[in-house]
């Protein structure tokens, strides 16, 4: 058998240079907007979308990748003779993972009997703890692990992580009907900075008065993974470079080395968020390294 192969979806936002280093194989869910239809991860960067939506009258949508999305990727990989973890956002937001587990259905269906060549893992997460679960997973592949050790490995750092955002307002959240039990903030959003959380839904924190608040609280997140032990900290932004900069510089004083990574939030995330966001995490390094 060959080695395992990881799967995951564009929702992750890691730099592209580090999912193709770390051998990332990628589903792209889409994004609807002036009249076509993009993937994802063909957009050359976010600048023209982000634009757009700040404008636009009526709210782009966003799609899940198909069934064949998803066997494009994995029967290619399967022939190869790979064992394959595909992990993907919240199934509590999304329907990527159902999509997932109907394409590996289909192509258990299609094998030579041996059956449980693709085992998909609901992160219960996105963006930046997407990515962490999926560089988890990476690294135990690189290693040489077997299917159920890289799964494991993908489910060990969910557990370890945690993942905090704040936006600059729940608009978004509200019109793309993606706001969950954050419902409760909307009586008093246009005075507050809501922090968030992604655990399977979005999940309220608290609430600041002030931008400036909301970035100290986003520091003192950072110095409680740093104080855990969770060194594998990641910091992310939606046309906010300048705000997640000021996050890093805080960070590194805190955890005394670089982030794993530092991104921008694409438009199937960006859409349901908006401009504005900032968010912070991390798990172990630990986890993250072959």
């Amino acid at each position: 058998m060959g080695s395992v192969a990881v799967v995951t979806d564009t929702t992750h936002y890691l730099p592209r240079a580090l999912a193709d280093e770390q051998g990332l194989h990628q589903v792209s869910l889409y994004v609807n907007w002036e009249g076509r239809q993009d993937r994802e991860a063909d957009l050359p960067d976010f600048d023209a979308y982000y634009e757009h939506l700040r404008t636009a009258s009526e709210l782009p949508t966003t799609s899940q990748p198909s069934i064949g999305d998803f066997l494009e990727v994995y029967e290619p990989l399967v022939a190869e003779g790979h064992d394959i973890v595909s992990i993907h956002l919240s199934g509590g937001i999304s329907g990527t993972c159902e999509s997932a587990r109907q394409a590996a259905e289909r192509v258990h269906e299609q094998g030579d009997g041996a059956g449980g060549r693709v085992e998909v893992v609901d992160a219960a997460t996105a963006c930046g703890g997407l990515g962490l679960v999926a560089l988890a997973a990476a690294a135990t592949a690189r290693r040489g692990g077997d299917r159920d050790a890289v799964t494991e490995s993908a489910r060990e750092a969910r557990r370890e992580l945690q993942l905090w955002f704040c936006v600059d307002t729940l608009e978004f959240l509200r019109r793309g009907g993606r706001i969950g039990a954050a419902q409760a903030y909307l009586g008093t959003a246009l005075r507050i900075k809501p922090i968030l959380r992604l655990e399977e839904q979005i999940t309220p924190v608290e609430r600041v008065r002030t931008a400036g608040r909301a970035f100290e609280r986003m520091v003192e997140y950072l110095e409680t993974r740093a104080q855990d032990g969770a060194d594998g900290w990641v910091v992310q932004h939606i046309q906010a470079p300048d705000v997640a900069e000021r996050v890093v510089e805080r960070g590194r004083e805190l955890f005394g080395c670089e982030p794993t990574f530092v991104s921008e939030v694409g438009p199937v995330i960006g859409t349901h968020v908006g401009p504005g966001l900032i968010g912070v995490g991390g798990v172990p390094r630990s986890l993250l390294e072959p």
